[in-house]
């Protein structure tokens, strides 16, 4: 071998071996660099990069869970995706609404029989204080059918044709409002996607981040009166750049929360299922929004 070449070959060697070197330090500094993956107490978990789509984070993510109240974001989005959508279209409440919140002991808007209450009014009546009575009222109105049973089974339908054209293999609705027959059922994943598509209607976004509203409703005998409600979604206080989304809560759901905030013109969008308080699943989800920001 020529001396020449010897030598040129043993500087190739000490080069590579320099950069394997250097790589690899780089890459003990990469991971250095990341943030520890953070636990959470609730059953399941996802977070994901609103932007781009990418996953930052999963804890059984595609498990099949109650949903509770989330379930409503579907309520919302099936709403605001009608075809000529009028918001400011008075619908009358029935007595059926509010006898089915008795019924259920379930969360209330507080609507009152035979008020005359808009579209979008009732959309912050069933996104801030998580009224069933107002998801009754918006599956009976946006459904089709001669009864009222039937518009709401013809709403409920369109809740899962929504969900099937997200492509979401993981969710099902058998109710308006997250009390089902116990056939109601998403993942953190799922219902994620769900929000994110959600959250592209600007009606959508400026209800799910308002923290209280005071509506001026129609009476029956023409008068009107005012109806206050509060965002349930304690987030929008306690972290800095939440804009959203909604909570959920229930005997099989335990507590849940579909959250999104956005710092430095990043959103993080996700979810958390099963937590077992209300302040677990707050810190949860503080938790896995620090942790996708700092990705």
């Amino acid at each position: 071998m020529k001396r020449g070449y010897r030598a040129t070959a043993t500087a190739t060697v000490a080069l590579t071996a320099g950069a394997v070197l250097a790589g690899s330090a780089f890459a003990t500094q990469a991971q250095a660099a990341a943030p520890p993956k953070p636990t959470i107490v609730a059953k399941g978990g996802f977070v994901m990069n609103d932007g781009t789509g990418k996953t930052l984070f999963t804890k059984a993510a595609d498990t099949r869970r109650s949903t509770g109240s989330t379930t409503k974001i579907m309520t919302a989005k099936v709403v605001l995706s009608q075809k000529n959508l009028n918001l400011d279209s008075k619908v009358t409440i029935q007595k059926a609404y509010s006898d089915y919140i008795v019924s259920k002991g379930a969360s209330s808007a507080r609507l009152i029989v035979g008020d005359k209450v808009t579209v979008r009014q009732l959309l912050y009546g069933l996104m801030l204080p998580s009224g069933c009575d107002a998801a009754y009222a918006l599956a009976d109105k946006f459904g089709t059918g001669t009864t009222r049973g039937a518009r709401v089974k013809s709403f409920i339908g369109k809740m899962n044709a929504t969900a099937k054209s997200l492509g979401l293999k993981n969710t099902k609705f058998d109710s308006f409002d997250g009390i089902g027959g116990g056939n109601n059922y998403s993942t953190p994943r799922d219902l994620t996607k769900i929000a994110g598509s959600a959250m592209k209607s600007s009606t959508f976004r400026a209800i799910v981040k308002t923290k209280s509203t005071k509506q001026k409703v129609t009476t029956k005998s023409g008068g009107y009166r005012y109806m206050a409600w509060t965002n349930t979604n304690k987030m929008l206080s306690s972290y800095s750049g939440a804009i959203g989304v909604k909570t959920g809560s229930g005997p099989t759901a335990k507590y849940c929360l579909v959250f999104a905030a956005t710092r430095n013109g990043k959103t993080v969008i996700g979810t958390v299922l099963t937590s077992s308080s209300e302040a677990n699943r707050t810190a949860d989800a503080k938790k896995l929004m620090d942790y996708g920001f700092k990705l």
